[in-house]
Order: C-alpha cells, then structure tokens, then sequence
C-alpha cells in the first residue's frame, strides 16, 4: 500500500459489470502488477533504502507538527507513525472543516470517515513530509486555530 501507485473499481449498471467480467477478466481476476507499477514500485523502495536521512527527516516533522498542534490545543490522536490523525467526531463537521482549510487557507487536511473509521471517530488526516519546514508548519497550525473554533461553534448551534 505505502508503495502502491495502482488500484480502482468499476461501478455501473450490472449489465455493464457483467460484460467487462466476461470480456476482461486480465483486468478483474489478475494477481501480478503491470510492468510500470512494478518498476514504479521498485524505485521507490530503491529511493527509500538510499535516502535514510528522509525517512529521519519524516519522523522529525511529524513530531514536530504533533507537538505544535499539542501546543495550540487542537485534539492530536495517538499515532506511531507519519500521519497526524486530528480527532473531530462527526463526519459533516470534519468534510466542513477540510473544506474550509482548502478553499480558505490552501490547506488539504484529508477527511477521514465512516466506513474508514468508526461512525462518530471521524478525523483529519495530516500527513507532513520530510519537505515541509517550519513556515509550513506554523502556517497549517495558525489555520487549524482559525478554523477549529469556529466550525465547533457552528456544529454546537
């Protein structure tokens, strides 16, 4: 998954589905990867094993990010990993906040929702990298309390 660069689905009228499972099944029912999603896959892993100091520098930032978040207030869920879950609840306030964030600040803070999540566990998925610095941060951090309250305070009314 972390390295995957391929993957969909097909929806339709179930006459549709049925005749692209009869006449494509190398599409459907096939377990190996195409030659460029392999290959794809094979220079990230090469990347990954050359450049150490990313993934040190990933690790760094994504603390980093928590503890400001920390710092501001804002509800930061357990995480071992890169990604910085922030925790909303509902699911319309979360996609309200997110949207928020881009259209006004130029942020995208994923929407994580049911069926993802539990009903009632909804998130924002930060997910820094080792290229974010500082003003990035810092601006993300001065967005989420510009925006926070009052998407809370509207959610309450």
């Amino acid at each position: 998954k972390a390295f995957g660069a391929m993957g969909g689905y097909v929806t339709g009228p179930a006459v549709a589905i049925d005749a692209i499972r009869s006449t494509a099944p190398g599409f459907i029912f096939t377990t190996s990867l195409a030659p460029s999603i392999a290959a794809a896959a094979l220079e990230s892993i090469r990347i990954v094993r050359a450049c150490p100091h990313l993934r040190v520098r990933l690790a760094e930032r994504a603390m980093r990010l928590k503890g400001l978040l920390r710092t501001a207030g804002l509800p930061v869920m357990p995480s071992t990993t890169h990604i910085v879950p922030l925790f909303v609840g509902d699911a319309a306030l979360c996609k309200s906040i997110s949207d928020q964030l881009l259209y006004e600040y130029g942020v995208y803070a994923q929407p994580i929702n049911y069926p993802t999540v539990a009903r009632g566990e909804a998130r924002l998925r930060l997910t820094p990298s080792p290229f974010h610095d500082d003003a990035l941060m810092d601006q993300l951090v001065a967005s989420l309390v510009r925006v926070w309250p009052a998407q809370i305070a509207r959610a309450a009314a």
